[in-house]
C-alpha cells in the first residue's frame, strides 16, 4: 500500500461527497441548471479519480505509480474539478472569471497526461 497515495484519495472521495451535498441541496436552488450541471461534472470526476487513486493506492505492492503520476493527477484534479466549482460559483465569488476559464482545460489535459505516464510505466513493467 502506498500510504500517501491512499490518504490523498480519501480526502478527495470524502470532498466530493461533500461538494455533492452541497450541490443537490444548497445550491440546487441557487444556480442555473446548466451552472449546477457543471458543478456535478467537477464533482463526478473528481469522485472517479479519487476512487481510482484509492485502488492505486491500496494495490501500489502491483502497481506502483510515479511521484510525476501522482503530482500531475492531483494538479489535474484540482485545477480541473476546483475550477469548474469556481466557475459555477463566480457570481457569488470575487474571483474574474477570465482568470478560472483556463484551467479548466489545463487540468484536463494534466490528468490525462498523468494516465499516459501511468500506463508508459505499466507497459513497461515486467510479468
Amino acid at each position: 500500500m502506498n500510504r500517501n497515495i491512499t490518504l490523498v484519495a480519501i480526502i478527495l472521495i470524502c470532498t466530493a461527497i461533500i461538494f455533492g451535498a452541497f450541490g443537490a441541496h444548497t445550491l440546487k436552488s441557487v444556480l442555473s441548471v446548466e451552472k449546477l450541471a457543471s458543478f456535478e461534472t467537477g464533482v463526478r470526476y473528481q469522485m472517479y479519480c479519487g476512487l481510482a487513486l484509492f485502488v492505486l493506492g491500496i494495490s501500489a505492492r502491483i502497481i506502483s505509480p510515479s511521484k510525476l503520476f501522482f503530482r500531475l493527477n492531483i494538479l489535474g484534479i484540482i485545477l480541473f474539478s476546483f475550477s469548474i466549482y469556481l466557475l459555477c460559483l463566480n457570481d457569488y465569488l470575487p474571483i474574474p472569471k477570465m482568470a478560472l476559464v483556463p484551467l479548466t482545460p489545463i487540468g484536463g489535459v494534466l490528468l490525462v497526461i498523468s494516465w499516459l505516464i501511468l500506463f508508459i510505466s505499466v507497459w513497461k513493467q515486467k510479468e
